[in-house]
């Protein structure tokens, strides 16, 4: 008797922990999914609403801008711009959040807060989930040299073209982030754009860079660039 109690102990054991296992691979690859495209849909159209509902300037009602003026910062934790890349499939369109805390990263990309900011002299630089949380960065490792990297922050249109193919290092090497990114073949400065995320596909060990550069800028008004309607 004792020994058909432990052996139907075990076989519960082992079912019950089976079944957590399955719960918690759901979880992570489908609930996690979920939440992450909600909240992200959900920071797009707020960033919309708020587009929308800004002021609009007319030609000859602006004054003069100061050098003293200067935009104001990115609020941490919250959306300012959105992401386009045409490789990953014309409806891709991720938000951008400033910071990369873990609860950022959960709602979009994250914006690194001491790098440039987007459009400005200097290296505008940008990490993403690869898997779980929506995936934004699953296909990562198909960017190619010349690849577009299209943002907006409602106003304007900035198009990056990509200078790499995915390069591999280690977590610790934020040389990849500097004004001119270290390894990135960039001379001086310039209007950079860096984005990292996680190597390998299911790991952490790694960090995959794209680098990039300004090739264009246009005003909203003016319709969607080339690099989205092509």
């Amino acid at each position: 008797m004792t020994v058909r109690w432990i052996v139907r102990t075990l076989s519960e054991v082992c079912v019950t922990v089976g079944t957590l296992i399955v719960l918690f691979v759901v979880y992570v690859l489908f609930w996690t999914g979920v939440r992450a495209d909600s909240a992200m849909d959900g920071e797009i159209g707020e960033l919309k609403d708020r587009w929308a509902a800004a002021p609009v300037t007319t030609p000859g009602t602006a004054s003069a801008p100061t050098r003293a003026e200067r935009p104001r910062p990115y609020e941490a934790g919250r959306a300012f711009a959105v992401m386009h890349i045409p490789r990953f499939g014309a409806d891709w369109a991720k938000p951008v959040l400033e910071g990369t805390a873990t609860d950022v990263l959960k709602r979009g990309l994250g914006h690194y807060d001491r790098t440039a900011r987007l459009g400005e002299v200097g290296n505008f630089s940008v990490a993403g989930h690869r898997r779980t949380y929506g995936d934004p960065f699953k296909d990562f490792p198909r960017l190619r040299p010349g690849d577009a990297v299209v943002l907006t922050d409602g106003a304007t249109w900035f198009t990056y073209r990509v200078d790499n193919r995915p390069y591999t290092t280690l977590p610790g090497d934020i040389g990849v982030i500097d004004p001119v990114p270290r390894k990135s073949g960039f001379n001086g400065p310039g209007r950079y754009l860096t984005l990292t995320t996680c190597e390998p596909e299911w790991g952490h060990s790694h960090r995959l860079i794209i680098w990039a550069h300004l090739d264009s800028t246009q005003p909203v008004a003016r319709g969607r660039p080339s690099a989205l309607t092509g």
